[in-house]
C-alpha cells in the first residue's frame, strides 16, 4: 500500500512552537512530529509516502527530501487549509489503489495493522481506528455509530451535541472510491470540506465501512501539553525496552 500523510497545518494551537515551523516538524522525543507517522507507516509495510505539504513546506521537504528509510516520497501541495477532504484531493493523480491514510499530527502505538487486515477481509471501502473519549471531549472530532457488526453507520464532525463518544482517530484505510466522495463533500459550517462528510456519502451510497477499537494508545498532537504527553510516554517506552535489555 501506499501511503498519504497529512501535513499540511499551521498548528496554531502549538504555538509558541510553530511559531518557525509547520506543525508536522515539532519535535517529540527527538523527532519531528511526521517522522514518527513514517515509522509506523514504513513498519506496516508502506512502498511509497505521498505527503500533502502546505505551510512552511520547505521545512519537510529539506529535511526529509526523496525518501525516508530508502522508501520514495513524493509531496502534493494544499494551498488552502480547506479541510481534510480538500487535502485528499491533492493526492487522487497518485493513488490507484486502497492506499493508508495518517494524519500527521498524530502519535500512535496501537494496533494499526487489524485496520488493514479487517478492510482486507471484508473488501470494504474504507476502515478506520475508533476509540471512546469523555464525552466531553468526543465535540472535538468526528463521531461515528456503528452496528453490532462493527460497520459505521454515520459520521458527525464535530457535534455540539455528540450522539455517542466514539470518535475517530487519525489512521484510516481507503479504496480509490473515497476520491469520487471527496469531490461531492460541499462545506460545512467551519467552511471546510470534512473527510467525515466524505465517509458519510460512502456510507449512504451503500458502501461498507469498518470501525476497529483501538487498542493501545493514541495522542492527537493539538496543544504543546499534548505535545508533552507523546513525549513523556515515548520516553517511558524506551527507558522500558533498555531495562528490558
Amino acid at each position: 500500500m501506499k501511503a498519504v500523510v497529512l501535513a499540511a497545518g499551521k498548528g496554531t494551537r502549538l504555538r509558541p512552537l510553530t511559531e518557525d515551523k509547520p506543525k508536522a516538524m515539532v519535535e517529540i522525543d527527538e523527532k519531528p512530529l511526521i517522522e514518527h507517522c513514517f515509522e509506523q507507516l514504513a513498519d506496516l509495510g508502506a512502498e511509497e509516502f505521498v505527503v500533502v505539504v502546505g505551510y512552511m513546506k520547505e521545512h519537510i521537504i529539506e529535511h526529509f527530501g526523496d525518501s525516508y528509510r530508502d522508501i520514495p516520497i513524493t509531496y502534493t501541495h494544499q494551498r488552502e487549509q480547506k479541510g481534510l477532504a480538500h487535502a485528499l484531493l491533492t493526492v487522487e493523480d497518485y493513488i490507484d489503489d486502497e492506499f493508508m491514510l495518517m494524519l500527521g499530527d498524530n502519535v500512535f502505538r496501537a494496533n494499526l495493522e487489524d485496520v488493514i487486515r479487517r478492510q482486507q477481509e471484508d473488501r470494504a471501502d474504507a476502515a478506520f481506528l475508533v476509540e471512546e473519549v469523555p464525552w466531553e471531549e468526543a465535540s472535538r472530532y468526528g463521531v461515528c455509530n456503528t452496528n453490532n457488526l462493527g460497520e459505521v453507520t454515520e459520521v458527525v464532525e464535530k457535534p455540539d451535541d455528540p450522539p455517542t463518544n466514539l470518535v475517530m482517530t487519525g489512521f484510516y484505510t481507503f479504496s480509490p472510491e473515497i476520491f469520487h466522495a471527496c469531490h461531492l463533500v460541499q462545506p460545512s459550517n467551519r467552511g471546510e470540506y470534512e473527510i467525515s462528510e466524505a465517509i458519510d456519502l460512502l456510507i449512504r451510497s451503500g458502501r461498507t465501512i469498518d470501525a476497529i477499537g483501538l487498542d493501545g494508545w493514541r495522542i492527537d498532537v493539538g496543544y504543546p501539553e499534548d505535545r508533552d504527553e507523546a513525549e513523556r510516554r515515548l520516553q517511558e517506552e524506551s527507558e522500558a525496552v533498555a531495562e528490558a535489555n
